[in-house]
């Protein structure tokens, strides 16, 4: 493991020290955002040197873009700006993906077990994609590496075997409330109805699975491809901690949001289950988490946070140009959802992140609240298609950098993928939008 420089350790302790200060802040005792986005906005200076050139080019246009659409919508048109809170945007995000990398110290994740029974085939790939999918919709892009490293055991990834891990994770932000898809999501449109979203992600997730396994079938040999063998209990944990925030949401915290009740629960289940082997041993973790795992998050925080600043500049300065009741669309309904959608969609092909596409879409609509619903699936299954055959994804470049394999051409393999799950996903707004209606 690479050693950490001082500079990198003291970045990890500010991102630390902001989730506390979020959880705090869940309290409702005193107001701790703004401390909380000075906190990660340090660390993600600290850190700058070491994020990719790739992300840092457009994290530094993003938040150059966003600086710049806030100072002329103060000097052309006299808006009024808080500048002091102008780097909260998508903090509630960030410190949600900061709580959730913390599930990492529950067990070992099934990294130390034995291969185990080998599986081939189209069986094993659809067995690996359903092992990524499900472990994911917790885990997030952690699974990958877990479940990756374990197929690498025996002989390098092939082709089928990393574009089922690429497939299996992304269409989890179809549904999985621990996504940070989710988390976006809910932190721009806040009466989403879950449930709707569930019904129809989880399906069309499946059918991402299906796809998957007939057309890898189709197009490879894959009678020596291996797959991983998922067991009953490797979902255990999963499914415990989505009943846990259920139990969270409906019952005992109704009052706060579930990106809320994930960014304080799952940090607190991972302390807890450590406090089992001693108070030192769980705070060797932590310190080991803080110093390693969290320096590591700076390309997510980073893009997130200058997507935050984007969308604030944007919707500051159309509103200051245009007016309050200024907005894309005057209604959203099937048709503008499918060309939002293709629209975010087609934007993760040239390179961008569909966060970008998804907040700058957010900021200049006036939504209902059976349009946020709509909104909400849109920007989904375009994340899910969008970071699947995007070249510079979180996904295809975390497998670039551990597995060597490039990102366009992981896009090529997955055009056809995206097109029929672009059209899946076509159908399935068009259903919603009558649904919601």
């Amino acid at each position: 493991m690479q050693e950490t420089t001082t500079r990198q350790r003291l970045a990890g302790f500010l991102i630390l020290l902001g989730l506390v200060a979020q959880i705090i802040g869940f309290i409702g005792v005193v107001p701790t955002a703004q401390a909380v986005s000075y906190l990660l906005w340090a660390a993600v200076a600290l850190l700058w040197r070491d994020i990719p050139r790739r992300s840092r080019i457009q994290a530094g246009v993003l938040i150059a873009l966003g600086v710049l659409m806030l100072v002329v919508a103060q000097v052309a048109y006299s808006a009024d700006i808080n500048w002091p809170a102008m780097l909260q945007g998508n903090v509630f995000v960030a410190t949600m993906l900061v709580g959730v990398s913390f599930i990492s110290l529950i067990g070992t994740q099934g990294n130390k077990r034995p291969p185990g029974k080998r599986v081939t085939g189209a069986d094993g790939v659809l067995r690996t994609w359903l092992g990524v999918h499900f472990l994911g919709t917790i885990l997030n892009l952690s699974t990958v590496f877990m479940v990756g490293d374990r197929l690498a055991r025996r002989s390098p990834l092939t082709t089928p075997q990393l574009l089922a891990l690429n497939r299996g994770l992304s269409s989890a932000a179809l549904w999985s409330p621990f996504f940070a898809s989710m988390g976006v999501v809910i932190a721009l449109v806040p009466e989403v109805q879950y449930g709707q979203i569930a019904l129809i992600g989880f399906p069309l997730a499946m059918l991402s699975g299906l796809l998957t396994t007939l057309e890898l079938r189709r197009r490879f040999d894959l009678a020596e491809v291996d797959g991983f063998s998922l067991s009953p209990r490797s979902l255990l944990m999963p499914a415990g901690m989505a009943a846990l925030v259920m139990l969270f949401h409906f019952w005992l915290t109704p009052s706060l949001t579930i990106v809320s009740i994930i960014t304080f629960l799952l940090p607190s289940v991972a302390l807890l289950s450590n406090l089992r082997e001693g108070a030192h041993y769980t705070l060797r973790r932590v310190r080991q988490h803080t110093a390693t795992r969290l320096p590591a998050m700076r390309g997510e925080i980073s893009l997130f946070l200058a997507a935050g600043l984007l969308t604030l500049g944007l919707s500051t300065l159309v509103t200051s140009a245009a007016g309050e009741d200024w907005t894309l669309f005057a209604t959203f309904g099937m048709w503008q959802a499918m060309v939002s959608f293709a629209g975010i969609t087609l934007s993760a092909l040239v390179g961008l992140h569909p966060i970008i596409g998804v907040s700058v879409l957010a900021s200049i609509l006036n939504l209902t609240s059976g349009e946020q619903t709509l909104f909400a699936f849109v920007a989904l299954s375009a994340w899910a298609v969008g970071t699947s055959v995007g070249p510079l994804s979180g996904i295809n470049l975390s497998l670039q950098g551990r597995y060597g394999v490039s990102g366009y051409r992981m896009m090529k393999n997955n055009l056809l993928y995206a097109a029929i799950m672009s059209l899946l996903s076509l159908g399935a707004i068009a259903g919603l939008s009558i649904w919601v209606s």
